[in-house]
């Protein structure tokens, strides 16, 4: 039987890039713990297909469409759990990169954070309860060689998730970041795709357990800190990393 403070009944939950990998994961999870979840994703058909399986709703949206997020999620909240999943990666050394690297890059890994938050904070404040998890990355807090303009975008997610829990915890809402290490879903491999010869090997022997992670472990520290278990934990940078981070 789950412990009540780990059930999440009742609450209504808007998950972004929620079709696919950790996303999917996620949104089972919420899910499973009683949460009424809206699975938003590029994809709109592969989240039709999830939410029609798992019990959920779900909604086409391209998250660097900041318009359009702030309308979603006027029509279909409010919602007490906020999870900033959606993302894109890409190695490539810095000289490397362009211009539109750098604009692609920041601007689904980042203002898309600021959009949803922005759209979804105000009634949590009048509730006067919330949840926001935003999924960072472990290159936020670690620098990534080959991947700067994602690293650089997922600290902004880390500082941005501070700054909304120092403005925000009397108000009983949490935002806490995950910072996942390297995780086996299809963005990993096909962003390490391009990159140099070994580097996937190179990621795993980075962390401690000498594996990858699977989007399952990410799920269940996303459900956790979405519960009343983690109330007391607010502007925190949680490693869902084998210890990939350790002592960052």
């Amino acid at each position: 039987m789950m412990p009540n403070g780990l059930s999440l009944t009742g609450r209504r939950a808007f998950v972004t890039g929620g079709a696919r990998g950790i996303g999917e994961a996620i949104a089972r999870r919420l899910a499973a713990q009683g949460a009424e979840v809206v699975i938003a994703d590029l994809d709109g058909a592969a989240a039709a297909r999830l939410a029609e399986e798992i019990g959920a709703s779900a909604v086409a949206l391209d998250v660097t469409d900041l318009a359009r997020v702030a309308r979603v999620i006027a029509d279909t909240g409010p919602f007490a759990i906020l999870v900033n999943n959606a993302g894109v990666d890409q190695h490539a050394f810095f000289t490397k990169t362009t211009q539109e690297d750098w604009r692609r890059l920041l601007a689904v890994n980042l203002e898309a954070v600021f959009a949803t938050t922005h759209a979804a904070l105000p009634a949590m404040q009048a509730a006067g309860h919330g949840r926001i998890v935003n999924i960072a990355s472990e290159a936020g807090r670690m620098g990534s060689r080959g991947g700067a303009v994602y690293a650089a975008a997922k600290g902004g997610v880390i500082a941005f998730t501070r700054s909304i829990a120092r403005e925000n915890g009397r108000k009983g809402i949490t935002a806490n970041a995950i910072a996942p290490g390297p995780v086996d879903t299809p963005l990993l491999r096909q962003a390490v795709a391009g990159g140099p010869r070994g580097l996937l090997d190179a990621m795993t022997s980075a962390t401690l357990t000498g594996r990858l992670g699977t989007p399952d472990e990410v799920a269940a520290a996303v459900a956790f800190l979405a519960s009343n278990e983690a109330a007391f934990i607010t502007g925190e940078t949680l490693g869902v990393s084998g210890g990939m981070g350790c002592g960052q």
